[in-house]
Formats: structure tokens, C-alpha cells, sequence
């Protein structure tokens, strides 16, 4: 697209007042940008250590309740080894009684049994107690980065906010005049301002010509292209990367 239609409702203003004001937007557009810039990746830090912090604390969550159902494993397979135990003084005290050999293996068979069941309650109560504890050394591990995470989070936290009350003053003040602008621009070409610059490197929606090239992009305008530019009688766009073009002198 090489240049837009200058038919908008904008009452009395002209081509020329459009482009004043876009240009006057794109500067004060890059001032906020600049104070953004020193924020750096401030924003982005404290965010991602926000999102650890609470994955962590998710995970600790998770691995307190597998902890707490392990738990409850042993003690269930403690109350087997009980339940086992009655059982086989149950049987061992039958035995005493019995009337002939047949009952006697019967009741023996039930005690060897009955140990089985103990040793399997045994072997697996170790193995929760030894899962158990390796859950228990991820949450005290989790715990401590958690603990280190909390501490970085607190220190950008705080250089952010000092960055900020030092700069959203200043932020607001260009923020509202910004908006002022904006209202001396039609919304089809506030809408097309927008989109170029969110594309657009260094959010450069609004370029002047340079040494008979492309503020933005650096390529060469043709001659009759910058006198069509000169005359600020119509929006054009560079053809190469699609920003607004505006001569110097405006």
C-alpha cells in the first residue's frame, strides 16, 4: 500500500494537520517508550518470579498431600500387621483344640498365611517410608528455593517500584497528551497508526525522510515519491515497511 485516501471526516483539517498530528503523536509515543525502556525487563522479571513462586508453592501442595496419603498407607498396612497378628493367635490358640490332623493343617495353613500378610505389609510400608522420605527432601529443597525466590522477588519488586514512582508522573503527563492528540486524528488512521506501530521496530509508526530514504527501514524514496511527501496533500506509506512517511520540515 503506497499511500491512503485522504476522504475522512475530519471536518475543516487538513492532510497536512493529520500528519502534524500524527507526527506529534509518534514523539510523544516514543517518550513513553523511552521510560518503559528503563524500566528494561524489570516487568518481565518480577512476572516471571511471580509465576515460579507460585508454581513452587503448588508443588510443595502437591507433594504435602502425597505425603499426607503415604502416610496413611503405613498406617494402614501397620493396622494389617495388627489385624494379622489377632488373627494368628486366633488360630495358633484353635490349634490347641482341634479334633484331627485335617483341621490342624487347616488352621496352619491360615497362620503361614496370615505371616505372608505381615511380611508384605512390612515390605511394602518401606517402600512408602522410603517414597516418603524423598518427598519429603523435594519439599524441603522446594521450600528453599522458594524461600530464595521470594527474596529475589521482594528486591525487583521494590527497584521496580522506585523506578516507577520516578517515572509514572512523567508517564501519565505524556500518556494524557497523547490521548489529547489522538482526537485530532480520524479513527481510521488513529486505527492504521496503531497497528504499524505495534509492528513496526522500535514502535515507529511515524517516520521522517532521511537522505532521501526511509527514516525506519532506510530504503531509498524515489524523487517523486518525496515530492508527493513535500506536499503533504496525501497520507503515504513506505512501500518497503509500510510506516508513515512525513518530510522533515514538518
Amino acid at each position: 500500500m503506497a499511500k491512503m485516501d485522504k476522504k475522512t471526516n475530519t471536518g475543516e483539517k487538513t492532510v497536512e494537520d493529520r500528519l502534524r498530528a500524527l507526527y506529534n503523536l509518534q514523539k510523544v509515543m516514543s517518550d513513553v517508550d523511552k521510560i518503559r525502556t528503563l524500566r528494561g525487563e524489570l516487568p518481565l522479571e518480577v512476572q516471571d518470579l511471580e509465576d515460579e513462586v507460585e508454581g513452587l508453592e503448588t508443588r510443595i501442595n502437591n507433594l504435602n498431600a502425597e505425603i499426607k496419603n503415604l502416610n496413611n498407607n503405613i498406617q494402614d498396612k501397620k493396622n494389617g500387621i495388627k489385624e494379622a497378628d489377632l488373627l494368628i493367635k486366633k488360630y495358633e490358640s484353635q490349634q490347641s483344640s482341634v479334633r484331627n490332623n485335617r483341621e490342624f493343617e487347616s488352621l496352619n495353613k491360615e497362620i503361614e498365611f496370615q505371616n505372608l500378610e505381615k511380611e508384605l505389609c512390612k515390605k511394602r510400608i518401606k517402600e512408602f517410608e522410603t517414597e516418603m522420605k524423598a518427598k519429603q527432601e523435594a519439599v524441603a529443597s522446594s521450600e528453599e528455593l522458594m524461600g530464595e525466590r521470594k527474596a529475589d522477588l521482594e528486591s525487583k519488586k521494590k527497584e521496580l517500584e522506585n523506578i516507577v514512582s520516578d517515572t509514572q508522573e512523567d508517564e501519565d503527563k505524556l500518556k494524557k497528551k497523547g490521548k489529547e492528540i489522538e482526537k485530532e486524528i480520524d479513527e481510521r488512521l488513529l486505527t492504521a497508526f496503531k497497528r504499524i506501530r505495534k509492528n513496526a521496530r522500535n514502535g515507529l509508526a511515524v517516520v521522517t525522510v532521511e537522505r532521501d530514504a526511509c527514516g525506519g527501514c532506510f530504503n531509498k524514496i524515489p524523487p517523486q515519491r518525496q515530492l508527493d511527501i513535500q506536499s503533504r496533500k496525501k497520507v503515504i506509506v513506505c512501500e518497503y515497511c509500510g510506516r508513515i512517511l512525513v518530510d522533515s520540515e514538518l
